[in-house]
C-alpha cells in the first residue's frame, strides 16, 4: 500500500539547552536534558513529537537527519517496524542495523536483562555498568559522535531480531545531531536505523534524496537541512582482540588508537564489492553507494581521462560526468589545452563559448559550482557534465553522495571520479575511498586513458 510521505522542515533552534551535549562530560552522556519550544506555536517542536509518536507507537519507519547521512528509523524493540525498514529500502535481512540511542542510560537498558531494575543513569547496584571497559574511553572521548560500537546481545534481549539479524552482537552510536537525540528522547525508545535510501544507491545527505527513493514507503520526513559529515559512522569492534575497525567513517584509525586499549586497533574492512562471511555491521557484505551510471574510480594521483577517451567513451555513453576533487583540472580549462588551436568542438554550456560558465545546480550548495560542456562526435552532441566537489576530505565527504545523485538525475551514463590519498588526509579520507570504491565495484583503479582505447 502506497503511503503519502510529508516532509516536515525542523530547526534546532526549537531544542533549548544545547550545551549539554558535551562528549566529555559522562554524566551529561548519562541523562542530559532539554526543553522543547512549545509546539502549539512551534512548528519544529509538533512535527518532532509527532515523529516520536510514530516511533513509539506505530509500525511506519520515519526517516530523520543526524550528523553523518539521514536515517530511516523504527523502535528496536518493536519487529513489526524494523521489518518495513527492510521492505521499504529493499535491504537483504543478513545486513544488520545500527541502533541509535540519547542516553548512556538507553544503552544500559538494551544490555541489562530483562526487567532489571535500575536507576536513574540505567546502573544497577549488583551487576555494575554492563557497558564493557573497553568501550568507556571511546565513549567518554567521541560521543556523541560519527562512531558506532559493537556490544554483545544480552540473553533475552529486547531488541527485535531483525535488528542484529540472528548475531550475538549489535551496533550502536549516540548522533552528534540535536535533532537525532530529541527524537530518541522524545520517542523514548532506542531507535534502529540504516541510512535512509533504497539498499545500493548513494546515501541521503538531505530531505529530498530520501523523498526521492523512499516516497510511499514512509509518512514522515524530517528534514533538518544537509548533513553536516556526509559519510556513515565508522563501525569498531572492542570485542575483538586486537580491535578492529568494521568500516571507515567519520574517526579515523589514528585519532581511536590515542585511546586506551585501543592502541593496537587495526582496520579489518574489505572494500570488495561482495564479502560471502556473514556481515557484523552495516556495509561491509553488500554492494553499496552505487548511483544507476557506471562509476569508475580513478585512484589519486593517476591523469584524469583524455579528451580523446572521453570522446571513445561517448559512443556508448551520450552523458558523462567527470567528479573532481584534489588535484585535477576544471574540465573547460583542460580541454582548451588538450584541443588543437583552431578546433571548434568544445563549446561551454551548449552557446558555443568557453568564456561563460553556468551553474546547473543552483539550490544546492555544494554542487552550485557545476558546469556543462558539449561535444560533437561524427556530427553527434554529446554532454559531459564537471563537477569539483572540494578542496578537502570534509568537503569531499559532505559533497560526494550528492554528486553521484545529481548526475544520475541529469542521466549521466558514465562517472570518473577523482580519488584521493586514503591513507594521509585525515579520518574521512579512508571513509571516502571506501564508498568510492564500493561504488566503482570492479571499474576502479583503472588508468582512465585506457578505459576505452579499443574503440
Amino acid at each position: 500500500m502506497s503511503l503519502i510521505t510529508q516532509i516536515l522542515p525542523v530547526n534546532r533552534s526549537s531544542i533549548a539547552d544545547e550545551n549539554t551535549l558535551d562528549g566529555a562530560n559522562n554524566f551529561q552522556l548519562d541523562a542530559w536534558s532539554f526543553k522543547l519550544a512549545e509546539p502549539k506555536s512551534d512548528s519544529s517542536a509538533k512535527a518532532l513529537l509527532l515523529a516520536a509518536d510514530a516511533l513509539r507507537l506505530g509500525a511506519v519507519p520515519v526517516a530523520f537527519p543526524t550528523e553523518t547521512v539521514y536515517g530511516l528509523g523504527a523502535n528496536a524493540f518493536n519487529g513489526s517496524a524494523v521489518k518495513k525498514i527492510f521492505a521499504a529500502k529493499r535491504r537483504p535481512a543478513d545486513n544488520p542495523l545500527i541502533v541509535h540511542v540519547g542516553s548512556l542510560k538507553q544503552l544500559r537498558q538494551i544490555l541489562l536483562p530483562r526487567g532489571t531494575s535500575v536507576d536513574g543513569y540505567g546502573l544497577n547496584s549488583h551487576d555494575g555498568d554492563p557497558i564493557p571497559s573497553i568501550y568507556k574511553p571511546i565513549i567518554a572521548k567521541f560521543w556523541p559522535g560519527p562512531l558506532s560500537i559493537i556490544l554483545p546481545n544480552p540473553v533475552g534481549s529486547l531488541l527485535a531480531t531483525e535488528v542484529t539479524a540472528g548475531l550475538d552482537t549489535f551496533a550502536v552510536r549516540m548522533p552528534n545531531n540535536l535533532l537525532a537525540l530529541a527524537l530518541c528522547r522524545l520517542s523514548d525508545v532506542p531507535i534502529a536505523a540504516p541510512s535512509a535510501n533504497a539498499s545500493g544507491r548513494p546515501s541521503p545527505t538531505t530531505a529530498q534524496h530520501v523523498f526521492e527513493d523512499l516516497a510511499s514507503h514512509l509518512e514522515i520526513i524530517l528534514d533538518g537541512g544537509p548533513c553536516e559529515v556526509g559519510v556513515e559512522s565508522t563501525v569498531i569492534d572492542g570485542l575483538s582482540d586486537p580491535p578492529c575497525i568494521l568500516r571507515p567513517g567519520g574517526i579515523g584509525l589514528d585519532r581511536i588508537r590515542q585511546c586506551s586499549g585501543w592502541e593496537n586497533t587495526i582496520n579489518s574492512y574489505d572494500h570488495s564489492v561482495e564479502s560471502k562471511s556473514a556481515p557484523k555491521a552495516p556495509g561491509m557484505k553488500y554492494r553499496h553507494y552505487s548511483p544507476k551510471a557506471k562509476v569508475v574510480l580513478v585512484e589519486a594521483g593517476q591523469p584524469p581521462p583524455t579528451l580523446e577517451s572521453l570522446k571513445a567513451a561517448s559512443g556508448e555513453y551520450q552523458s558523462i560526468g567527470i567528479i573532481r576533487t584534489l588535484s585535477w583540472l576544471p574540465l573547460l580549462q583542460s580541454t582548451r589545452a588538450m584541443e588543437p588551436p583552431q578546433s571548434k568542438s568544445i563549446r561551454s554550456n551548449g552557446a558555443g563559448s568557453t568564456k561563460t560558465s553556468q551553474s546547473f545546480f543552483p539550490s544546492d550548495p555544494v554542487l552550485s559550482k557545476g558546469h556543462l560542456l558539449h561535444f560533437s562526435i561524427n556530427g553527434g552532441d554529446a554532454q559531459l557534465w564537471d563537477l569539483h566537489i572540494g578542496k578537502n576530505p570534509e568537503e569531499i565527504a559532505r559533497g560526494l553522495f550528492s554528486a553521484l545523485r545529481a548526475l544520475d538525475a541529469k542521466g549521466v551514463g558514465l562517472i570518473y571520479v577523482e580519488g584521493i590519498d586514503d591513507g594521509k588526509l585525515g579520518d574521512l579520507s579512508a571513509a571516502v575511498m571506501n564508498r568510492l570504491r564500493k561504488a566503482a565495484g570492479e571499474n576502479s583503479d583503472i588508468r582512465p586513458e585506457e578505459r576505452f582505447k579499443e574503440n
